[in-house]
């Protein structure tokens, strides 16, 4: 195109020579896809809310992109958030948002969709349609504009983002895409903005918010009714089969060193460990596994186009696929011959097995993690870890005796019903996790002083859909307290603590259980600078904290008051297949210390997501759970 030519000349010659890392913005990677412009019906823009690095790692966008590029009626492009230099030079110079891959201005697609991952990156959404010259409220915008759609873990809970977003898909993506692609090139473009958004709320697992008028009362909802012809409430979408959908085999090969910078495969799709912290567990079950088979093609084909010398088996618990170690045997003599590294990025530390480390062993070592959650077995009964201290040695034990000299662990802090002896069973724990290592590193005949263990803190946020959306969070001040009493209790210089800025937490609470009242948080904190949000360099919570006052909204009241479990709670209308009976029975399980067994290798727990959605688990083995 003309226009995307002059604004790529303009960009690589006036722009890049004067920015950080140019190869965000430049395009052209190996296995990207540029089709005409002109052959195809429908323009897709796959926008994510944060810089490049970050973006090229996201599974979701290399699927998505695949997919769309695949149809012969569509094409599918990328944009990211521009780091604030280049957004400097990008307004000054005139130069609206664009695609990779043709550097046509964003405005110009039928259709932009954003991934919403993280409710840090909010602001970046609206920062985005405004360098793209669209109108950051869905009331203000005409047929002129493209729509404007978003998808990912937090649009579970929309309503913050509702006045910005015209429509949000609710679930899996694979299918309601070519659904929403198909209702595009079906339509003649005569329709009006109005009539296209009511069709597209026709689309099950699609939320239109404009058609639902929603009044608050505090925290709860006093009234809520949807206009004729949408559904009350929103049921996710979920695909019933992995093997039946597409997954790319040649990926885009990034310009520049990103987060994770490695070929993905996804092993399956869901969790039932029950964690009753954990959204991710509530709102992508049941698990759904491919096949080892077909996880290996893929391993292999994507090695073969990309030449990355590291592949990651993706999943919210990698080691939890039912056949983790035939897998790991199978890749091991292609991945070692190739000098590829296999990497689980998600273990569990009662699935990390003696077996498993040693079908790992003798690829590239770097730190493992694992993630207890909790430093006590009462804390960990609470939350439904299903794991013991005993579990945690054995893991410990293993990855020591096989070369990893470094383990990194998680935990959360300020977790209901949680108590000081909670928080010092932490420092315990890794006290323990460290001896273990100097003596496995010791019998082996290595320097003991190798063994490292890094803690990592986060401050708990009660999340929609789980069976904590009812508890509080912690104060800043009791967090900055739990904090300094762990710190006080770790004595090894082997041990290093790390914790997340308390300021942080409180806002994400405030944003994930907001209502569509926090919109205008959002968009006053965007108008006074705000970018970028979760990035510590550039997190600047004093402005967000104005931003609140000038609405008249607290964000400690909405994060660290507790709400009444017979209330309407703001995302009450969007479904995850789950019941909110069982969520509550799952609270009061929690209180008393009761834990519940994994559906996979136990009794169905009664969550409702088998029967609801008409899908059940589904094991590479074979195997599938009783609806």
């Amino acid at each position: 195109m003309e226009l995307g030519a002059s604004l790529r000349q303009k960009v690589l010659n006036d722009i890049l020579p004067l920015v950080e890392k140019p190869g965000r913005y430049i395009g052209g990677e190996h296995n990207s896809v540029s089709k005409p412009w002109d052959s195809v019906s429908t323009r897709f823009l796959f926008a994510f809310p944060d810089v490049y690095d970050v973006g090229m790692s996201y599974l979701g966008l290399r699927v998505l992109y695949h997919l769309i590029n695949q149809r012969e009626d569509a094409l599918c492009e990328r944009a990211f958030a521009p780091w604030p230099d280049m957004e400097a030079l990008m307004r000054s110079n005139g130069i609206p948002l664009y695609s990779l891959e043709s550097f046509t201005p964003a405005r110009r697609f039928d259709i932009i969709g954003f991934t919403l991952q993280y409710e840090l990156n909010y602001t970046n959404v609206l920062n985005m349609l405004d360098l793209s010259n669209i109108p950051v409220r869905s009331s203000d915008r005409d047929e002129s504009h493209p729509l404007i759609i978003a998808g990912g873990p937090v649009v579970y809970n929309p309503e913050p983002m509702a006045d910005f977003i015209d429509a949000f898909v609710i679930g899996d993506g694979e299918e309601v895409i070519n659904e929403i692609l198909d209702m595009m090139a079906s339509n003649d473009r005569s329709r009006d903005r109005l009539g296209l958004l009511k069709e597209l709320a026709q689309i099950e697992g699609v939320y239109v918010p404009r058609f639902y008028d929603i009044r608050y009362s505090g925290l709860s909802v006093s009234s809520f009714s949807a206009d004729a012809g949408v559904p009350d409430r929103i049921v996710p979408r979920r695909v019933r089969d992995l093997e039946s959908v597409p997954f790319p085999d040649e990926v885009i090969v990034p310009l520049v060193d990103t987060v994770h910078d490695r070929a993905m495969v996804e092993l399956f799709r869901g969790c039932t460990r029950g964690c009753r912290f954990c959204q991710a567990g509530i709102i992508y079950r049941p698990v759904r596994e491919r096949r080892p088979e077909t996880v290996r093609k893929h391993v292999l084909s994507q090695l073969d186009s990309t030449g990355y010398n590291e592949v990651s088996l993706m999943s919210l618990s990698s080691a939890d696929y039912s056949s983790i170690e035939a897998l790991i045997g199978s890749l091991a003599g292609d991945c070692d011959s190739r000098k590829v590294t296999v990497s689980l990025p998600s273990l569990r530390v009662d699935s990390f097995s003696i077996g498993l480390a040693n079908r790992l062993q003798g690829l590239r070592k770097s730190s493992i993690t694992f993630a207890p959650e909790a430093g006590t077995q009462r804390m960990r009964d609470v939350i439904n870890k299903n794991v013991t201290e005993d579990d945690l040695m054995e893991a410990a034990r293993a990855a020591f005796a096989h070369g990893w000299t470094t383990i990194k662990l998680y935990f959360m802090i300020g977790l209901p019903f949680e108590t000081d002896e909670d928080v010092l069973g932490i420092a315990e724990l890794a006290h323990k996790v460290i001896d273990q290592g100097r003596q496995v590193i010791r019998d082996a005949g290595g320097n003991p002083g190798r063994a490292k263990v890094h803690v990592s803190v986060a401050s708990f946020v009660p999340k929609p859909h789980t069976p904590f959306q009812w508890v509080r969070q912690d104060s800043r001040e009791e967090f900055e307290r739990k904090i300094g009493l762990l710190r006080r209790s770790i004595r090894s210089r082997a041990i290093k603590l790390s914790w997340n800025d308390p300021d942080i937490s409180l806002l994400e609470a405030a944003l994930s259980r907001g209502d569509r009242r926090v919109g205008n948080v959002i968009e006053k904190a965007w108008s006074m600078g705000c970018r970028f949000d979760g990035w510590d360099e550039l997190f600047e919570p004093e402005k967000w904290w104005d931003a609140f006052r000038s609405c008249e909204i607290d964000p400690e009241y909405i994060g660290t008051t507790d709400r009444d479990v017979s209330s309407t709670l703001p995302w009450d209308h969007i479904s995850t297949g789950v019941s909110k009976s069982f969520l509550l029975a799952e609270l009061r399980r929690a209180e008393r210390g009761e834990t519940t067994p994994d559906c996979r290798s136990d009794r169905c727990t009664g969550c409702g997501v088998c029967p609801s959605l008409e899908v059940s688990t589904v094991l590479s083995t074979g195997g599938t759970a009783d609806a």
